[in-house]
């Protein structure tokens, strides 16, 4: 599985993973440098491939290796939810670089637990383990990373933070021994549903967050797993990987996929007090049209599930900012 496209589960996101320790490797890819080997079951990769060491190259390296995409798609999460709930600037841009470097973190660890299994897949594309950057280098920027984020993170309040401070812990958890287990979901789900409790306890007076928006973004949670996990099942099992999509299969993966996505917006529609709008109607109807074509076509474009999954949560996010992540 492409590890730049993995949703971390961080709130996230998904995207980030992990994968059960590999036996060793002595070479990378073709042309990639050797890449260090150690005992089966051992830690990370420590070594640095040949390579590494070109100029500008390690930098590139490092950008790619974080898992851009996730990353920066769910700090806009949390940056528009935390302007759309009345932060203001400066609170907000808190929130944000906090829930950044959360991510940055959960990238860089997913890239460099990853890297034997990877380089003895000959996958393209994976900074770690194809001779762009160095494993102990990766490590080296998730632990920064991490320690940046701990004190932005209680900078926005103690309880905000704790919320924000656990969910990396989970997505960290995911990537080192989770993701090869039948509790693969938990991260994503615990991820996704503390993003919106943490704008919310970010806010003066700490409100609590109201119900609805947790419980839709841990739906939206699951089903980023399962979303994000279906084009590489086969992929993933081959390498030793038994996460709960790959146990469920690809048909059974595909027939749940629509249930979380179809919930959470039904949450977000019903949920706040009165009858349903015409903005939650529209949204149920773009939710249950998207949620379904999406698994439906995933056999002939790998990324529809994905993508149909990304179309429901744009359509929550702005029924979410109308709403209002915390309680009156």
């Amino acid at each position: 599985m492409d590890a730049t496209e993995r949703v971390s589960p961080a709130g996230s996101g998904p995207v980030a993973a992990g994968s059960p320790g590999s036996g060793p490797v002595a070479a990378g890819p073709p042309g990639s440098g050797p890449v260090a080997a150690g005992p089966p079951g051992s830690g990370p990769v420590a070594a640095g491939p040949a390579g590494a060491g070109r100029r500008g190259g390690w930098v590139l390296g490092l950008a790619l290796a974080c898992h851009p995409g996730p990353a920066l798609a769910v700090t806009a999460l949390a940056c528009a939810l935390a302007l759309g709930s009345g932060l203001g600037g400066p609170r907000s841009a808190l929130v944000t670089a906090a829930v950044l470097t959360g991510q940055l973190s959960v990238g860089w660890c997913n890239d460099a637990y990853d890297a034997r299994r990877d380089a003895r897949a000959g996958r393209r594309g994976k900074p770690a383990s194809d001779g762009t950057v160095g494993a102990g280098a990766v490590w080296a920027a998730a632990t920064v990373a991490l320690a940046v984020c701990v004190p932005l993170s209680l900078a926005c309040g103690v309880l905000a933070g704790t919320v924000h401070l656990a969910a990396v812990a989970a997505a960290w958890l995911y990537n080192l021994r989770l993701k090869a287990t039948a509790l693969s979901w938990l991260p994503y789900v615990a991820g996704f549903g503390a993003l919106p409790a943490a704008v919310a306890l970010s806010l003066p007076g700490g409100p609590g967050p109201r119900w609805w928006t947790v419980a839709a973004g841990s739906l939206l949670g699951f089903a980023a797993h399962l979303a994000d996990t279906l084009p590489d099942i086969a992929v993933d099992r081959a390498a030793g990987i038994r996460g709960l999509p790959h146990r469920l299969g690809d048909t059974g993966t595909r027939l749940l996929l629509p249930l979380p996505l179809l919930g959470a917006t039904a949450v977000l529609a019903v949920g706040p007090p009165g009858p349903v709008d015409a903005w939650g109607a529209a949204a149920l109807v773009l939710a249950g049209a998207a949620a379904l074509m999406g698994p439906a076509l995933g056999r002939r474009w790998r990324k529809a599930a994905l993508v149909g999954a990304v179309a429901v949560a744009a359509a929550d996010l702005a029924l979410l900012l109308a709403r209002g992540v915390a309680a009156a």
